[in-house]
């Protein structure tokens, strides 16, 4: 076959644009495309693949193959070279396709007289449409120009397929966004919300994939890109001297801008028929497909950072803003790759949950979701390009599961969930005040986790009997510079007045691992959840946890203050930090300032080391309080945000729970106040067993505290005992079954 022309391409191109323009139904202009495309390339075949379910792949068009066979050959994800094309979202190429690995003869179709074979995946920005494959009966090779006009022609049909161009009967052919998909992600957050989509970064939409005049568009893209450099040099001036990563990123930003491949290759495409912002897409279409197979994670930002720059230059390209001008829905589900602390505080209890396309268990946002008290999944693959605004969507974060435009017995189903679980809180509030007495008589006490001024209301309301835990770090993280300490002080003196007398815990800024504060410089660690973090942090770089200490002290204007240092390992660590708590207290002393009447400094126990600690530690520390997210994680060797090993081992395991056991002794050898705080402190079960085990407080987001409540009431806690002691004695690795068979017998 003769080598294409620029000007061929752009006639294709034309050809494809008039066949849509055209009054026909989807299947007709499926059969002109396939026709055309397979006249302009000199090839025997033209077939045209679209997904029926996420799954499935289904020949709905073909020029060359029996036409008998459309919406009839079906291919699994994966299944002979168009499957592989798909599941790889990777060209294949060969001359002898009979003969190559994996591929799979398709009889109905009559394809065996055809040798040559190329697939190209129809996708847009990471999203899996379909594939487009030619075939020959002359034994070759695609020349590297034919595949670049097929990956031209490509990029148009998944344009056209995004636009409805191609919809008709059965499921291949019915209009994307508008079919229900149920999506798995990661919970952090727990809760069910009902509500409707709102896009944190609306999508743009490219409606004029072809264009007529390619110098035209050469002077738009020429215009576009030096306006979006010009833009990044502007950031990079203001960023001057800040956050040494968002640096990185404005590098890394202005480095593509002024990439000439980058540009020559959007040019390429002009030239072959895209308009501008077809190009642009192509390129960030092709960025998203390298991203999701890059294993090498710096590369993997990098490629994030072109695929941000791109959604500028789009936008700058269609004048399209985040902006829309659409009016949020009264019960908005909001939908994000990511989101920062201080963006999300700005939607605030507006929300009725989020959903993340990435994020992660400990992240900024699923700390500030807890304190809002919103559901929050992370991880739920391709959701920013599979929802519009205003779609009806479900969000189960019980079970990490995104029910998106749902059908009616999934919505019966899930409004039957959340009136069950109304009609339980309308059980709790009327336990609200009174005492988590167990049927042998044993008392609980119940606390909830704080981290803003938003939580404070659910004090009284969740009938908490105090905090105990409030993260100072929010306050530090939603910020773009560091807090001052009259600010930090007159923060921490409203929570004391908010909680009207009830003890308040505060613990010292825990920062490191997951949470970076933006205008310290980050620390490329291997592991950050084992490395430079919390008191160690305070410790090594004394002057923000001497300025935070003063500023505690000051807020208590005399009153009872109780602080407590986090991820304390061993009694060096606490020796050194209640030294600086001294310190303070002195300073603040010749400054005539007046102090708390009853200071207790007390230690989080998130490491098995501190649990070992002599006792000597037991006998200085005024309180315990174990962290259970960290120690867990630790305990069992498993990253809680490594969905593969998260949820692997149970917090009822037998190990664990004798392990908990080893730290009641010790707290109660020395007369020691001890806590359990954390995840699974709010969740009704584990509860039960920790307090079983002889943890006589627990704090948990207040939302938990009716359930845990409830299920302490109807519960003899001796009984429980007796049954975990059974099954550690019997060689059990759980406790759990017998645990809930306990429960069962017991309620009946």
């Amino acid at each position: 076959m003769p080598e294409r022309t620029d000007s061929e391409s752009r006639k294709l191109l034309g050809r494809l644009r008039e066949a849509m323009a055209e009054d026909s139904a989807g299947q007709a202009r499926l059969d002109k495309i396939t026709k055309l495309i397979a006249v302009s390339m000199g090839t025997e075949v033209c077939s045209i693949y679209l997904f029926r379910d996420k799954d499935t792949l289904e020949l709905c068009a073909t020029e060359g193959l029996r036409s008998d066979a459309v919406h009839k050959t079906r291919l699994r994800m994966g299944e002979g070279l168009v499957g592989f094309v798909a599941k790889k979202s990777r060209i294949v190429n060969t001359a002898d396709a009979p003969n190559e690995a994996g591929f799979r003869y398709m009889p109905e179709t009559g394809e065996e007289i055809y040798t040559s074979f190329c697939g190209i995946p129809i996708q847009r920005l990471g999203e899996k449409l379909g594939v487009l494959v030619v075939q020959s009966k002359v034994a070759r090779n695609f020349s590297s120009d034919e595949i670049y006009a097929l990956e031209v022609v490509a990029m148009v049909l998944a344009e056209m397929t995004e636009l409805g161009a191609f919809v008709g009967d059965g499921a291949a052919l019915s209009p994307l966004h508008q079919q229900s998909v149920s999506i798995d992600g990661g919970t952090a957050q727990e809760g069910a919300a009902e509500g409707h989509v709102w896009l944190h970064e609306p999508r743009v939409v490219v409606t004029n994939p072809i264009a007529d005049d390619p110098e035209a568009e050469q002077v738009r893209l020429t215009g576009a890109i030096e306006e979006l450099r010009v833009g990044v040099d502007r950031m990079l001036s203001g960023a001057a001297g800040g956050d040494k990563e968002q640096l990185q990123v404005l590098e890394a930003y202005r480095m593509f801008a002024n990439s000439k491949g980058w540009l020559k290759r959007m040019e390429q495409d002009i030239a072959k028929g895209l308009s501008a912002e077809a190009a642009v897409e192509k390129e960030q279409s092709a960025a998203r497909t390298r991203m999701s197979q890059a294993t090498d994670a710096y590369l993997r930002d990098r490629l994030h950072d072109l695929d941000d720059l791109s959604n500028r230059l789009l936008r700058i390209l269609t004048g399209q803003g985040s902006d829309t001008g659409a009016d949020m829905p009264d019960d908005p589900i909001l939908i994000a790759r990511n989101i920062g602390p201080a963006e999300l505080l700005e939607y605030g209890r507006k929300l009725r949950g989020v959903v993340l396309e990435e994020g992660s268990v400990g992240s900024h946002a699923a700390i500030v979701a807890r304190a809002l008290a919103i559901p929050l999944i992370v991880h739920a693959h391709n959701i920013t390009t599979e929802s519009l605004n205003g779609d009806h969507i479900l969000l189960d974060g019980d079970q990490g599961v995104v029910h998106l435009r749902p059908d009616d017995s999934v919505i019966t189903a899930f409004r039957d969930k959340i009136a069950m679980r109304a009609n339980a809180q309308e059980r709790y509030t009327s336990i609200r005040d009174k005492p988590a007495k167990s049927l042998d008589g044993q008392t609980i006490t119940l606390k909830m986790n704080a981290g803003l001024m938003a939580d404070l209301p659910s004090l009284a309301s969740s009938g908490a009997e105090g905090v105990g835990l409030f993260r100072t770090e929010l306050q530090f993280l939603i910020r773009n510079q560091m807090p001052k300490r009259t600010e930090l002080a007159e923060l921490y003196a409203h929570v004391m007045d908010s909680a009207d007398g009830k003890t308040v815990v505060f613990r010292t800024l825990d920062i490191g691992s997951d949470k970076v504060l933006p205008y310290m410089a980050p620390q490329d660690e291997p592991n950050p959840a084992l490395g430079w973090r919390a008191i160690r942090v305070g410790l090594d770089k004394p002057g923000v946890l001497r300025m935070q200490l003063q500023a505690l002290l000051r807020a208590a204007k005399g009153r009872p203050m109780t602080v407590m240092f986090p991820f304390i390992a061993q009694r060096g660590e606490f020796t050194a930090a209640k030294a600086e708590m001294d310190k303070a207290v002195e300073r603040e002393k010749i400054l005539g300032h007046v102090i708390p009447k009853d200071l207790k400094v007390g230690a989080m126990l998130e490491t098995p080391s501190l649990a070992f600690a002599p006792q000597r530690f037991f006998e200085e520390v005024d309180f315990l309080s174990i962290g259970g997210n960290d120690l867990k994680q630790f305990f069992f060797a498993a990253d809680r945000e490594n969905e593969r090993v998260r949820r692997r081992y149970d917090t009822l395991n037998v190990s664990f729970l004798t392990f908990i056991e080893g730290i009641v002794k010790r707290a109660a050898s020395t007369d020691t106040p001890l806590s359990f705080c954390g995840e699974d402190a709010g969740r009704p079960v584990e509860a039960l067993c920790f307090a079983a085990m002889g943890l006589q407080t627990l704090s948990m987001r207040p939302a938990s505290i009716g359930p845990v409540k409830s299920l302490i009431r109807r519960t003899n806690l001796e009984e429980l005992r007796t049954v975990i002691e059974t099954q550690r004695d019997a060689g059990a690795e759980t406790v759990r079954p017998a645990v809930m068979e306990y429960l069962r017998n017991a309620s009946k």
